[in-house]
């Protein structure tokens, strides 16, 4: 996935119903150093708020919370750029990869890690990573599967990112501290700018966003 984003290691992990305030989450996430979404299907109006971000030319979108080939097809037509999903569906996958599109399933185990590799994937979604034993868990899935780098979301803050992004095996985290529903109901796009996380906290040699 750190090729797919282009080096960037934090992924905003959006949730917006109103795609006129896509515009505006854009141009506050681009001038926060952080120009890469994960815009989630998690409500009714998830394609046009895809379509309105993936339409600026200085922010990678890419759709979240994917769980049915047909939104597979939605994100593709609506410009996404990668696919991420909450669990491993086979037809997920496959109709992505039919599409081209890099995804990135989730999982939470050893099983699922495998059945991802017999996919031909090697970069996982791992969710939710606070609820599953954080990066204990993902040093021991590491130790198992050298090949496979990690993708943790669920429960990552600014403060606990930079210890994620340590490890050797994780590629980048998604987190929503920066991008939190309130925030963007509430139209607070400065305070969506400062809090995309402090960049000095990041491990020393990372490439930063």
């Amino acid at each position: 996935m750190a090729g797919v984003l282009g080096g960037h290691q934090v992924v905003p992990v959006v949730v917006l119903d109103d795609p006129g305030r896509a515009d505006d989450l854009g141009a506050a996430l681009v001038a926060g150093g952080l120009p890469v979404a994960e815009a989630t299907f998690r409500t009714p109006e998830a394609a046009a708020v895809l379509r309105r971000l993936a339409e600026r030319s200085d922010l990678l979108v890419g759709a979240g919370t994917v769980i049915t080939a047909d939104q597979v097809d939605q994100a593709h037509d609506a410009g996404a750029r990668f696919i991420v999903s909450p669990g491993l569906s086979t037809a997920v996958v496959r109709r992505a990869q039919e599409l081209d599109l890099p995804v990135f399933p989730g999982v939470s185990s050893a099983t699922e890690i495998i059945a991802a590799l017999d996919l031909g994937l090697d970069t996982v979604k791992f969710f939710p990573a606070e609820a599953n034993g954080g990066l204990p868990t993902i040093k021991a899935l590491a130790a198992a599967f050298p090949q496979v780098r990690f993708v943790p979301t669920g429960g990552i803050t600014a403060d606990s990112a930079p210890s994620y992004l340590a490890h050797p095996a994780v590629s980048a985290v998604g987190g929503s501290w920066m991008v939190a529903p309130g925030l963007l109901a509430a139209g607070q796009w400065d305070e969506v700018t400062a809090l995309r996380g402090d960049r000095r906290r990041l491990p020393a040699g990372l490439p930063h966003p």
